[in-house]
């Protein structure tokens, strides 16, 4: 099974799925409304119903920056309320997802430390809501590996798919953090206890086949299936009736999303103090030196 693009004037309008030489599926190219120009740190595409959100700095094997948390934010709140989204993807471009936070830029510049910090922790609680207060069907398609933030927002996304070279870790111990994104309420929940504090505590990678046996992601494919069954199959529910689909989303995360907010509280406060914290000054230092000996 292929896929292939079609075009006009340039442009492409819409992806045919092919099997055997055969259409077996046809998705239009839909063009973005203009309120969605400004994402400079995100590349966005419209296909049909279908809002896809790609984090795009593959020369950082897809970090994300500040700018990129706020943009995520904006992008979700956006979709939340265009009547023409019916379902939004996160993936990343290339074979990476996302490696988390780019440490390289996180300190850099910074004049007053208390200041920033109270910024960033604005800035964190905003994505963090945006993704469990999103009121519609957000998928998170997992083409590589999967680091920090990009592990913690992609649980509490509403399905995960990923590609079986793909892994997700968080690696908060060994930079003297804890864990963030909800991740103290959502990985027991979803992992279990012993295999959470491996992850969350213990930096221990969770394979694709591991995260499909526990039930972490709903399927695993090669990353050259992903054009012909995962993108097909969401393009599926953007079919469904929206409002159907809404309501029984926000009849699930009801009682979930408080939760949810107390956990952020709590692990931001805690962030709070451990941004603080010689553990955290001293990874970051060797962050540094572990660069400037690559370079």
């Amino acid at each position: 099974m292929i896929y292939a693009k079609c075009r006009s004037n340039s442009k492409i309008n819409c992806v045919h799925f092919l099997h055997d030489n055969k259409i077996i599926n046809v998705t239009k190219m839909t063009q973005l409304d203009k309120r969605y120009n400004e994402f400079k740190e995100l590349l966005l595409e419209k296909r049909e119903k279908l809002l896809i959100i790609k984090i795009n700095n593959p020369r950082k094997k897809n970090s994300l920056t500040i700018k990129a948390y706020i943009e995520f934010a904006k992008v979700l709140q956006l979709a939340g309320e265009d009547e023409s989204v019916a379902v939004v993807a996160v993936t990343g471009t290339g074979d990476v997802y996302t490696s988390g936070n780019d440490l390289s830029l996180s300190m850099s510049g910074i004049t007053d430390f208390d200041e920033f910090l109270l910024d960033t922790d604005v800035i964190l609680k905003n994505l963090i809501r945006s993704f469990y207060e999103f009121p519609k069907i957000l998928v998170a398609v997992v083409n590589g590996p999967c680091i920090g933030i990009g592990m913690t927002t992609a649980a509490l996304c509403d399905i995960i798919y990923c590609t079986d070279n793909a892994y997700f870790l968080t690696p908060f111990t060994k930079l003297g953090l804890c864990p963030e994104g909800c991740s103290s309420h959502t990985f027991p929940r979803l992992l279990g206890k012993a295999k959470s504090i491996e992850v969350l505590l213990l930096n221990q990678k969770l394979t694709a086949t591991e995260a499909l046996r526990l039930n972490f992601v709903a399927d695993v494919v090669k990353p050259q299936e992903l054009d012909t069954k995962i993108w097909p199959k969401i393009m599926d529910i953007t079919r469904l009736p929206l409002g159907s689909l809404m309501a029984g989303k926000a009849l699930l995360m009801k009682a979930h999303n408080k939760d949810l907010e107390s956990a952020l509280i709590e692990e931001c406060a805690e962030l709070q103090k451990r941004f603080r914290s010689d553990e955290f000054f001293n990874a970051l230092a060797a962050f540094g030196q572990r660069k400037s000996s690559k370079l």
